[in-house]
């Protein structure tokens, strides 16, 4: 598939958004229970606006992918009306609701609503940030699963279809977000980041296994379409010559990545050192802000692979040009 820029912007923007907001609800928790040292409210506040900050970029991203704002506006509310059957559009839903209570988050620490609502087991203060954290963590789930499905539902994608996809997007995005808390928690001096790091690591650990498996098994895969059923000839012995028609089209456009094998190769190198090695030794070394930045770019990386790494069956017809 041809990786389209504004979709890895998009979905590595927001996965680190979720992430980032997941972190600071864990912390949050973990606080109210006693586990972890209680954060001034100014900690949340300035970590969900970073969220934000991210969610948005995402957006801005996701309207460069339709061209123009005016397309983006009317297209995203038609798509939300197909949430029984498209992911898509369970996607378009979940975003701005995720985005929704991410402002309200931080907004109710911004405002001081600390005042405890209820208590569970009589030592448990649950207030109205922490019940919005929580009912914004199962939405980042929620928007997790629906992004990654919108790819691994799709059957005839091989190297899509399959559990690790899903796993593969929360993964990377809970990693990017976790490291990204202990960037932002060094950066304002909390005495939280050993505990961001801690799970920075574990996360990263977790989606290399997983990220691991998926390029062992995608490398695997005896693909249901080649040349004999493309034409519908079931000759043994088929070599294709040409694709019909000398011009691009569409087709030749968007179903592959027109890069190079070493180009090809290079990516997955770079990815599997940006996104794994070098930020878990730079984590090893307390330096967050630097693992952060490292991992990004090559999850920049990845997700050009992800998809560049899809082989469309279409492309068994129209990649022969000569």
């Amino acid at each position: 598939m041809h990786p389209a820029f504004s979709v890895i912007f998009l979905t590595t923007l927001i996965g680190a958004a979720q992430g980032l907001f997941l972190a600071l609800v864990t912390a949050q928790v973990y606080a109210v229970d006693g586990i972890l040292p209680a954060q001034e409210p100014g900690f949340y506040v300035q970590g969900s606006f970073i969220a934000l900050v991210l969610l948005a970029l995402g957006l801005v991203a996701a309207a460069f992918h339709l061209g123009k704002l005016e397309y983006f506006i009317t297209r995203a509310w038609r798509g939300m009306s197909q949430w029984r059957t498209s992911w898509l559009s369970r996607e378009l839903i979940a975003l701005p609701i995720f985005m929704g209570l991410v402002f309200l988050y931080f907004a109710a620490h911004y405002a001081g609503l600390h005042e405890p609502l209820f208590t569970i087991g009589g030592k448990l203060a649950v207030d109205a940030t922490l019940l919005i954290g929580i009912v914004g963590a199962v939405m980042a789930f929620v928007l997790y699963i629906s992004t990654a499905m919108i790819y691994a539902s799709v059957r005839f994608m091989q190297e899509w279809h399959s559990p690790l996809t899903v796993f593969n997007y929360i993964l990377f995005g809970l990693a990017s977000g976790f490291v990204l808390a202990a960037a932002f928690a060094a950066t304002v001096g909390s005495d939280l980041v050993g505990f961001f790091t801690g799970w920075a690591l574990i996360f990263t650990i977790a989606s290399a296994v997983t990220r691991g498996a998926s390029l062992y098994r995608n490398a695997r895969i005896e693909h249901k379409s080649n040349l004999q059923t493309a034409i519908g000839v079931r000759h043994p012995r088929i070599r294709q010559k040409s694709m019909g028609f000398m011009g691009g089209s569409f087709n030749t456009r968007e179903f592959f990545h027109h890069a190079s094998d070493s180009a090809y190769d290079m990516m997955r190198y770079a990815f599997i050192a940006l996104v794994f090695v070098v930020p878990v030794i730079l984590l090893l070394l307390d330096a967050p802000l630097l693992a952060f930045i490292a991992q990004y770019i090559g999850l920049l990386a990845e997700r050009w692979y992800f998809f560049a790494e899809a082989k469309h069956p279409q492309n068994l017809y129209y990649q022969s040009i000569a």
